[in-house]
């Protein structure tokens, strides 16, 4: 097979300076709405990299729960491979990628914890599956068989078979950020529109146009 060979144009839209919002939030949320009324599926799923002090990276993809003018948020195990790499050093990157609009946004800053109260909000919104599937995965961790889940998830079934499911102290939310956000618009020739917002020393955010 051939992989040199695939390639598409992208071809159904421009971007311009004049038409962006004066911040990436603003900027953000009209994408997101965009790709949210375009049924694209997943489409809070976003790429997270981290990496250890020492530099060495890793990536997976994690959904969006909630983002305003503080950041962008979601939720996983604090014993994670992900959340003892952001311990170790909290910069991080994280991309969206709408395929069917053409589109991408880049953001890359620092990660901080939410407060319990908003995790706590959070995880009582949730499947109560889910709440008891966060209760059973130490994620990353080693495990034999697939097992050892099922046989943990009906222990935790009994063990909460009455009353609420509370919110486990290892499990929480993070928040990006940002100190740049990058919008990406697939464009003819792969002469692609790219707009970055870059938050200045004066708390500011400047906007520049970048070569494809």
């Amino acid at each position: 097979m051939d992989i040199g060979a695939l390639r598409r144009e992208y071809t159904q839209a421009g971007l311009n300076k004049a038409n962006l919002a004066a911040n990436p939030f603003s900027q953000f949320e009209t994408w997101f709405q965009q790709a949210n009324q375009a049924h694209i599926t997943e489409v809070n799923a976003m790429q997270i990299a981290t990496s250890t002090a020492q530099g060495k990276p890793s990536l997976r993809t994690v959904l969006l729960k909630a983002f305003d003018e503080q950041g962008f948020v979601f939720y996983t195990n604090y014993h994670s491979q992900k959340a003892q790499q952001i311990t170790e050093n909290p910069q991080v990157a994280a991309l969206f990628f709408w395929k069917e609009l053409e589109r991408q946004v880049e953001i890359t800053g620092r990660v901080e914890k939410v407060s319990t109260l908003e995790s706590l909000k959070y995880f009582t919104s949730r499947p109560r599956g889910s709440q008891l599937g966060a209760w059973v995965s130490a994620q990353s961790s080693i495990i034999s068989s697939r097992k050892l889940l099922e046989a943990k998830l009906e222990e935790m079934k009994l063990k909460f078979s009455h009353g609420e499911i509370p919110l486990p102290d290892f499990w929480g939310g993070f928040r990006i950020i940002p100190d740049t956000v990058e919008f990406w618009q697939g464009r003819p020739n792969r002469l692609h529109d790219r707009f970055e917002y870059r938050l200045t020393e004066q708390n500011s955010w400047q906007i520049e146009r970048l070569s494809p």
